[in-house]
């Protein structure tokens, strides 16, 4: 039974729901509790200390609700507030988006890596302080592109208004002539396929929702914790305020059965 325990996995809203299906797919016999604080999204323009308290919150929830191990599903509150967690939660299992993005490209051929992110992640600089420690060789160049999530949140995603925000975006001199691009927030895999195809075949997108699925297989693995129920594993959604976006892309990644839940959570 400690074993069939389910993973909590937060973020600040819908782009989450990107790391909830590569855990599915990766790991189909696993229960998850997904909470995506919707009526705070999104976290990238907040200060570090709000993003902590916010993450603090969800978390105290999650262990609330017996879950054996914790997916930071969220660029921002990876950066602002995993050393926090960990400390706040020493005997559960903690993950974040980040550490497994900067493992796999600081082993791999490239060269200049781009990495666009919220403003939050961005400031923090995280994503290009690590990748430097870890491979000195690449060149690190970040992007804030702070009206992405909120698109995505809203619906906007594969319409003439995203496409017009990656342009301007993505046209910045700064992320010329990139061997790979990093996706640097949970809601960017949305618009994967859109950056792809501006960036064109030369430029690898890195997805880090599959990487995390990845990096969380392997510490449910060390710790003997992974799964070992014989049925597909069940699937609980939370929001703190309930909005058609999510609703949408929900039923969209998990198909028209899942049932969405609002929870309130108080400080």
């Amino acid at each position: 039974m400690e074993k069939n325990r389910p993973i909590g996995i937060f973020d600040s809203g819908v782009g989450g729901l990107t790391v909830a299906k590569a855990i599915a797919e990766l790991l189909p016999a696993e229960s998850f509790i997904y909470f995506g604080d919707t009526r705070h999204a999104p976290y990238g323009d907040k200060s570090s200390h709000t993003i902590r308290e916010y993450s603090q919150r969800i978390s105290r929830f999650l262990v609330a609700q017996n879950c054996k191990a914790i997916v930071i599903a969220c660029n921002s509150a990876s950066a602002a507030a995993y050393q926090q967690l960990c400390a706040d939660f020493p005997n559960i299992p903690i993950i974040n988006v980040i550490d497994p993005a900067v493992k796999y490209i600081a082993q791999s051929e490239a060269s200049k890596v781009g990495i666009i992110a919220t403003r939050a992640t961005v400031r923090s600089k995280v994503y290009a302080q690590r990748i430097s420690a870890a491979n000195q060789n690449l060149t690190v160049v970040q992007k804030a592109t702070p009206l992405l999530a909120p698109l995505i949140e809203e619906g906007f995603a594969g319409t003439d208004v995203s496409k017009g925000a990656l342009a301007h975006y993505l046209n910045h001199s700064s992320l010329k002539k990139l061997s790979d691009l990093i996706l640097g927030c949970t809601h960017y895999p949305l618009l994967e396929e859109e950056i792809a195809a501006f960036l064109g075949p030369k430029v690898r997108v890195l997805n880090s929702a599959k990487l995390a699925a990845q990096a969380l297989q392997g510490v449910l693995a060390w710790q003997d914790l992974l799964s070992t129920s014989v049925d597909a594993g069940k699937r609980r959604f939370y929001v703190s305020e309930k909005t058609p976006a999510f609703t949408k892309i929900a039923k969209m990644f998990f198909g028209q059965e899942i049932r969405l839940e609002e929870k309130f959570l108080k400080s």
